[in-house]
């Protein structure tokens, strides 16, 4: 996955657009205030989030925008919807072989042992023991035949078993009124979601792919399954995972990418 390159656009009068969204920010709260914040944040945040331009090196103008991102992972939240299901498709659907996707070459992929292979489990959870895969896969397990939506523009339909994510959550007495869940990857990656979503009936702690154990390269020995969030929030190579109530970022997020990042 590759950053978006960000470009300049020497039409925009910066400091115009600095001023009037600080006096947008100051008074965003006032009722009467809510929908020109409303308006002047999707044209601002389109600007630099949406197409990845940056309309000035100015560091407050960035200030800015990091306020209306977080600004529209909180209207995202309010919008998301824990009982709505993503589409699901047929067998003759699916896309063969499934595309490889991260941040750096396939030839690079971790590889994880099974043997000694432990999930860690920390934060807000009653039980802290680590999880071997043959757990796992003790656990009930579910199918889903759901599409992969990457934030560069294509889709892959793909099939993934495993077990329910809220059901493991609640198997692991986790604290479902925590703001957090976050995951650690065999790699350098990160990411986290918010509990809603981790509840999600369709949130899935995946440990198969087309009816067989997940490979490397698709996220052995697990990858966390949601066709609600973009392909970016679906962690791959799962080495541990934390429920919390403090912001835990991610690797994409802490570049500038939505941390939502879903419907």
């Amino acid at each position: 996955m590759n950053l978006f390159k960000r470009r300049v656009l020497p039409h925009i009068d910066a400091d115009a657009v600095l001023l009037d969204a600080r006096k947008l920010l100051e008074k965003r709260m006032a009722p009467a205030a809510r929908r020109d914040f409303l308006r002047t944040s999707l044209t601002l945040g389109g600007l630099s989030l949406l197409t990845g331009c940056s309309i000035s090196d100015h560091e407050d103008v960035e200030a800015v925008l990091g306020h209306i991102s977080r600004f529209n992972d909180h209207a995202q939240g309010w919008l998301f919807d824990p009982n709505r299901l993503a589409p699901t498709y047929g067998e003759a659907e699916i896309t063969r072989p499934f595309p490889f996707n991260a941040y750096y070459g396939e030839d690079e992929v971790r590889v994880v042992k099974e043997d000694g292979y432990r999930l860690e489990v920390t934060g807000l959870v009653a039980d802290k023991q680590r999880w071997t895969l043959d757990a796992l896969r003790a656990m009930p397990q579910q199918e889903q035949i759901t599409r992969h939506i990457c934030v560069e523009g294509w889709s892959a339909i793909g099939r993934w078993g495993g077990v329910p994510f809220a059901h493991f959550l609640r198997r692991i007495g986790a604290d479902l009124s925590a703001k957090y869940v976050g995951f650690k990857c065999a790699d350098d990656y990160f990411t986290s979601i918010d509990m809603a979503t981790a509840l999600h009936p369709q949130t899935l702690l995946a440990l198969t792919c087309d009816g067989a154990p997940l490979p490397p390269k698709y996220g052995f020995p697990m990858k966390l399954r949601m066709p609600t969030k973009l392909g970016y929030k679906n962690p791959k190579n799962i080495m541990a995972m934390f429920v919390t109530n403090t912001y835990p970022g991610g690797y994409w997020e802490d570049q500038g990418y939505n941390w939502f990042g879903g419907s």
